[in-house]
């Protein structure tokens, strides 16, 4: 009977290693941002339904078209096929995912500067846009930019219309953007001489 408390402390102290380790992995798994797919938001863009003709009938499947951001300049895009709509929708997702890439935004809300995108047919142009102008823009932009986070912006699409070509454009205009911060350091010199360069011109014509 004496051994019975040596014995539950054991447990005891095994459950709190295995808590321990616990609490560990979660720590990591911050680290890593692996786990932090909640905080993500995922746009239905597209989804195509193809028919296949067998010998005694038709085979349905489906391919999906999904864009994916966190909402603070981050943004992928991806495509998925399946029997199921639920199971393309999440290949999709997955695919998306994988391909984020990271756009800087002036003052977390619209673009540094005007952009052009070509991708097969689809050609967009994106412009800059002042603060209160929304998003003005198509059904597979306009889901692009919201999931990115840009809140003012105009874009137009004056190419293809189909809904790949046309985020896959959008996706080439924006890997192309540049802030001031990275001109500066890319040249040596100080952010306020690349901004005040822009600017001067503007105030010359005022005079």
């Amino acid at each position: 009977m004496a051994r019975q408390p040596q014995s539950e402390e054991r447990q005891e102290r095994g459950r709190g290693r295995g808590r321990d380790r616990d609490r560990e992995r979660d720590k990591d798994r911050d680290r890593d941002g692996r786990d932090r797919d909640d905080e993500l938001i995922d746009k239905l863009v597209h989804i195509n339904r193809v028919a296949k003709v067998v010998k005694g009938g038709r085979r349905f499947a489906f391919a999906a078209l999904v864009v994916v951001g966190d909402g603070k300049g981050r943004v992928g895009h991806g495509s998925g096929k399946a029997r199921e709509v639920p199971e393309a929708i999440r290949k999709a997702t997955d695919a998306a995912k994988r391909n984020m890439i990271r756009v800087p935004l002036r003052e977390g809300r619209t673009l540094h500067h005007d952009l052009r995108g070509r991708f097969g047919a689809g050609k967009v142009i994106l412009r800059a846009a002042a603060q209160g102008t929304g998003i003005i823009a198509g059904g597979p932009m306009r889901a692009v930019f919201e999931t990115m986070g840009v809140q003012d912006v105009v874009a137009k699409s004056v190419g293809s219309n189909n809904p790949h070509n046309m985020v896959k454009a959008t996706f080439a205009a924006l890997t192309r953007m540049t802030s001031p911060r990275a001109v500066a350091n890319k040249r040596g010199k100080k952010v306020s001489d690349i901004i005040g360069r822009r600017e001067e011109p503007a105030a010359q014509k005022e005079a």
